[in-house]
């Protein structure tokens, strides 16, 4: 049986081509990616050490053995943080309890102002689960005609593995579906992931499934979206970190002019048809 930490390792050395580390190819093989042995040599360990790594059976790696197969597969600042936080997971340092619990969702009050402040801009407040904790007026009318508002307690997460209009309204459904699993993973305890994953999980979600035993360090640029009233929006992303909360705030810019004109068109309100009076 796995670990998250050895089926990242193996992943990542799969997704690896030989010749982008200036390697020899070895010709046609069977796996895809980079040997063992190659890897096995780059980070200065045995081979028998990285099998037993990959294959779950060393649970304990030290952390210089960790930095060396962060080099040996050059690895990002993302990805090797991604990979610390795996070995702590591996090794039992994050030990979740037995009945998996929902997260805090209350947002400070100095958070909430915040948010009021950047009225009527497009911002909210979530955490890793997906949670849409607080939103700007602004958030609601850009993304009402998605039906991710709709239920009473918003998750973005959900909404996307569950309901069908997710695909067509995120013109990057794909992305957005690699992050929002991603992150799980960097929730503040493993019972935060397999609380919102088993719910998932029973509702027969097999992408969800494979995404969240992937573990690989996703893309994130530009937020395109599909709405129905306003055509294509683009919009950039700014995240501020809320640690002590394990929150996020998240600023959504328009990243043109189409997008401009088309958020304040969707914050404007709509005007009163004539009425007949008799």
């Amino acid at each position: 049986m796995g670990t998250p930490l050895g089926d990242f390792v193996r992943a990542k050395r799969d997704s690896i081509q030989p010749e982008a580390l200036g390697l020899p190819s070895h010709g046609r093989r069977r796996s895809p990616g980079l040997r063992r042995q190659d890897l096995a040599t780059r980070a200065g360990i045995s081979v028998e050490y990285l099998t037993r790594l990959e294959q779950g059976r060393d649970r304990n790696p030290s952390v210089a053995v960790v930095n060396a197969l962060a080099d040996a597969l050059s690895l990002d600042p993302a990805e090797r943080n991604h990979l610390r936080h795996l070995t702590k997971i591996t090794g039992g340092e994050c030990v979740a309890d037995s009945r998996p619990v929902p997260p805090r969702r209350e947002v400070r009050p100095s958070v909430l102002e915040t948010l009021r402040l950047l009225e009527p801009g497009v911002a909210m407040v979530t955490n890793r689960l997906g949670d849409i904790l607080a939103r700007t007026s602004g958030y609601d009318a850009v993304m009402s005609a998605s039906g991710l508002l709709d239920p009473e307690r918003p998750n973005l997460t959900r909404y996307l593995f569950t309901d069908p209009r997710a695909r067509t309204f995120f013109v990057d459904w794909d992305d957005l579906a690699d992050q929002q699993t991603f992150d799980l993973w960097l929730a503040p305890s493993g019972e935060h992931a397999e609380w919102v994953g088993a719910e998932l999980a029973l509702g027969g979600e097999p992408e969800f499934t494979n995404r969240l035993n992937h573990r690989a360090v996703p893309r994130r640029g530009t937020l395109r979206i599909d709405h129905p009233s306003v055509g294509e929006l683009r919009l950039l992303r700014e995240t501020l970190e809320l640690p002590g909360d394990a929150q996020q705030l998240v600023v959504l810019l328009p990243a043109d002019d189409h997008t401009v004109r088309a958020v304040d068109e969707l914050r404007r309100p709509p005007r009163e048809g004539l009425r007949a009076i008799s």
